[in-house]
């Protein structure tokens, strides 16, 4: 179904918006963006990094652009479905989106390098993707998409389990597990185990009705989404990691290329700024995690360089080789990232 950017509008009428800044006795903003996220609303100081981190670049850019633009933040896909936030902001019916970006894979097979099981090991890892060559292959490919990447956001994952501990491949046979993407279910898949396309924020009720025995996704959202109520094990994405995704703030090319090029600037300044807020607070959720579980009662266990490369392995065989098939573009981004090796 086509979404026409006067029904996304008038479905904002009713949504919960959070405004993120106002001032009492002043003009209204000339224009005002919209930002939608899939994440649990709370304050700019408390909550979801995810959600703060979208909260402080509106608050910022009111004050940067002097009240020329302000935003709105739509938490919890109150605006829009998850999914669909990706098609819109490429079309230019919504402005921004703190978006996972391989969700986007069904529409463009090349998103899916965005959670691609081993191929990104470490932040340091992910963060030098930006300036290197497969960076600028992948945002030159998303600005032909109509999308501009405004944050470049990693986030390294652990595993919530409702019995058995995840920690090798073969600890997921016969499990139903949520990967969070297509690469990383031929990965469970080829493990043994039965795979779920669940997006994080309905991973409780699934878990809550036995419907999924273990989900893979990020830290913040292993906390944010309130699994530990839930799981008995938890293997954590401290230290090593063979699932790390990029969930960047992006913003449609449309509603970008329209703006002077003064605001196009300090969006872009902004951006780099949430870059460091947000690998900050994506790490201590990973140190944090481990408290927070433990504390209902979970056992506790963290990856080693070993074991990573047992997930690596199979990533090879399947996914990786999968990705590089669908298009030339897939092949040479792979090729680009593996030869990035910095742990």
């Amino acid at each position: 179904m086509t979404i026409s950017r006067r029904s996304v509008l008038a479905g904002a009428l009713t949504a919960p918006a959070i405004i993120a800044s106002t001032r009492l006795g002043s003009a209204a903003a000339a224009q005002t963006l919209k930002i939608s996220h899939q994440f649990p609303g709370g304050t700019i100081d408390e909550g979801d990094f995810r959600d703060r981190l979208c909260r402080k670049f509106a608050a910022e850019l009111e004050t940067r652009t002097n009240g020329a633009l302000a935003a709105q933040v739509y938490p919890n896909s109150s605006l829009m479905k998850t999914v669909a936030q990706f098609s819109a902001v490429r079309k230019g019916v919504l402005d921004l989106s703190l978006y996972p970006i391989s969700y986007g894979g069904g529409e463009f097979a090349e998103l899916n390098i965005g959670l691609m099981p081993g191929l990104v090991s470490s932040y340091k890892q992910g963060a030098a993707w930006k300036q290197a060559q497969v960076g600028q292959k992948f945002n030159q490919f998303l600005a032909g998409k109509g999308v501009i990447m405004v944050s470049w956001i990693w986030q390294a994952g652990g595993v919530a389990s409702r019995s058995t501990p995840i920690v090798n491949p073969q600890d997921v046979k016969g499990l139903k597990v949520r990967g969070g993407s297509r690469e990383m279910d031929m990965v469970l898949q080829a493990a043994g185990a039965t795979t779920l396309t669940t997006p994080s924020n309905e991973l409780y009720a699934a878990m809550q009705t036995g419907a999924c025995d273990a989900a893979i996704t990020s830290s913040t959202s292993l906390i944010s989404f309130r699994l530990e109520e839930l799981a008995k094990s938890l293997t954590t994405g401290r230290g090593k990691s063979y699932w790390f995704m990029l969930e960047p703030l992006i913003m449609s090319k449309q509603i970008f290329d329209a703006l002077p090029k003064n605001q196009q600037d300090v969006i872009m300044a902004l951006g780099v700024e949430m870059e460091q807020f947000g690998t900050k607070e994506a790490m201590a959720d990973d140190e944090r995690i481990s408290q927070v579980y433990a504390k209902k009662g979970a056992k506790v266990f963290d990856l080693d360089e070993a074991t990573v490369e047992k997930w690596r392995a199979i990533a090879r065989d399947t996914a990786w080789k999968d990705y590089a098939q669908k298009t030339p573009l897939s092949a040479e981004l792979l090729k680009l990232a593996e030869g990035i090796q910095l742990s």
